[in-house]
């Protein structure tokens, strides 16, 4: 596994001297792959004289070409952090030196030291990750996977079950005293199942343009903050097939580490957000298999992890990591019935936020797709969910293509097996009338909520809500009290009380 001694190099690179910034005590931190020193302000990444089966940097040139590779695909999203590829050279009296001229002995990664306060993972663990911020997130996700190349030559069916076969090898490795292999057998042999299933799904997604060089491992300790803006950094760069994937694989990862954490509400929003900007909901089907195999991966890597040491309460805690993780990618797989739920209301009745709330709770992990009529506007006009739209934006043909457009997205979403939560004003019966025909045509179950506050309530709602896609305002809302709704035989919701009072409500009526 260990090709080379680079003991010299690590005291190289643990020396305070070397960083000329006033670094007066370097810490290191030791993974499978890399030695990292920090610095103040610097940080030098040595890449290990390691093989493994996924991963060679055995020589000086392949650390070289990699390391040169990991600067050029990290810039992509982190253009500040990664500074370039600097020397460690001998002189002619044989002493190590740092980026001066001499014999090239190894190759270090120069990056920028940023607040390690706000990696995501730690974020999460405080309390600090909220809607607003996930949001933002998987805005720059998006526009990341929209400007990355697309290939034909990855990714598909064959690319996954490539991905679980190896995941086999790695349980067969490394699982044995830590994991159930029946269980693991299982998780196995019902992920190939579920590929074969959708292996059409998989293909066409591949030959569209879905499968692209992607950053491959996007979970929560692979994002920071920068000036509040999320950062993803340390993408996949020692094997193509890991990050030549499809993008809802790419996103699955960061999913089901939300998941992990019990922050189910926040990986349902997320989804929700990117599914908004990129229209990719017809791809749905997949994502059961993408989060199983990345719970998968994550399982056995606990279980190598406890393997490779032999500290009693280290291999507890990560046998019990790689349990948790083997739950979660057979749970997956159990793809709940699907149903479609409407929830409807005037301006500031509360509807959205009840969407959002309810959606962690219905069909597939993350949650079922919430269809906005407030997004799907700005998206026929072609802005951002939070830009606002002038009055041509809300015209009774721009109002009538909108919800033509939810219908059409419900159809669409609910073809994948994957639930939905139609979140409208449904003011007008035929509105109220053609989503229900939706589900009938569908062949699922329907729920109808009718959410009501009073006039005073909702004012105050949509004068104090920021960073919403809705556009209302009072004077919006003062125009709707005004609607004559007709008859309303959907369930009744009183949301005057707190969220968690009205969540109760339809709760109950769903039996959750």
């Amino acid at each position: 596994m260990i090709k080379e001694d680079q003991s010299a190099q690590v005291v190289l690179l643990s020396d305070p001297e070397i960083f000329g910034d006033g670094t007066d005590q370097v810490a290191r931190v030791t993974t499978h792959a890399s030695e990292v020193f920090i610095g103040k302000t610097r940080v030098f990444k040595l890449k290990r004289a390691v093989e493994y089966p996924f991963l060679d940097y055995s020589d000086r040139d392949k650390r070289l070409q990699y390391s040169e590779a990991e600067v050029a695909l990290n810039r992509r999203t982190a253009p500040k952090l990664y500074r370039g590829v600097k020397p460690i050279t001998r002189d002619a009296s044989g002493r190590l030196q740092f980026d001066q001229p001499g014999e090239v002995v190894d190759w270090v990664i120069e990056m920028a030291r940023f607040d390690e306060a706000t990696l995501f993972d730690r974020l999460a663990e405080q309390g600090k990750l909220d809607r607003h911020l996930m949001e933002h997130l998987a805005d720059k996700i998006a526009t990341f996977h929209a400007a990355t190349e697309a290939r034909q030559d990855g990714g598909g069916r064959t690319g996954i079950a490539l991905t679980i076969e190896s995941n086999a090898k790695a349980f067969t490795d490394n699982a044995p005293g830590f994991l159930d292999m029946k269980r693991v057998s299982e998780l196995t042999s019902r992920s190939l199942e579920a590929t074969n299933d959708i292996a059409s799904l998989l293909e066409g997604r591949r030959m569209h343009g879905c499968v692209r060089h992607c950053h491959g491992d996007m979970h929560l300790r692979n994002i920071f903050l920068e000036d509040g803006e999320p950062v993803l950094f340390d993408c996949i760069e020692f094997n193509e097939a890991f990050s030549t994937i499809d993008v809802l694989y790419d996103l699955a990862f960061l999913l089901m580490d939300l998941d992990y954490r019990g922050l189910r509400t926040l990986a349902n929003v997320t989804m929700n957000r990117y599914m908004d900007i990129t229209g990719s909901a017809w791809g749905l089907a997949a994502l059961p298999l993408f989060l199983s195999v990345r719970a998968g991966v994550r399982a056995f890597v606990a279980c190598a992890a406890a393997k490779s040491v032999e500290d009693a309460d280290f291999k507890r805690d990560q046998a019990a990591q790689a349990n948790i993780y083997l739950d979660m990618g057979l749970n997956y797989l159990d793809v709940p019935p699907t149903q479609l739920i409407a929830v409807g209301g005037l301006s500031g009745s509360g509807k959205s936020r009840l969407g959002r709330d309810l959606a962690q709770h219905i069909g597939a992990a993350p949650g079922a797709r919430v269809v906005r009529s407030d997004v799907l506007r700005k998206r026929i006009a072609g802005v951002h969910p939070l830009d606002k739209l002038g009055p041509e934006g809300y015209t009774t043909e721009m109002t009538e293509k909108t919800y033509q457009a939810v219908y059409d997205e419900v159809r669409t979403v609910l073809a994948t097996g994957h639930s939905v939560i139609a979140d409208c004003v449904f003011s007008k019966p035929h509105e109220r009338e053609a989503i229900a025909a939706v589900a009938v045509e569908m062949e699922v179950p329907f729920e109808g909520f009718w959410l009501s506050a009073s006039p005073e309530i909702m004012e105050a709602r949509v004068t104090e809500r920021q960073k919403n896609a809705s556009d209302a305002d009072a004077a919006v809302l003062r125009m709707q009290l005004e609607y004559d709704l007709g008859e309303i035989d959907w369930h009744p919701i009183d949301s005057s009380g707190t969220r968690e009072d009205t969540d109760a409500q339809a709760l109950k009526i769903l039996d959750h």
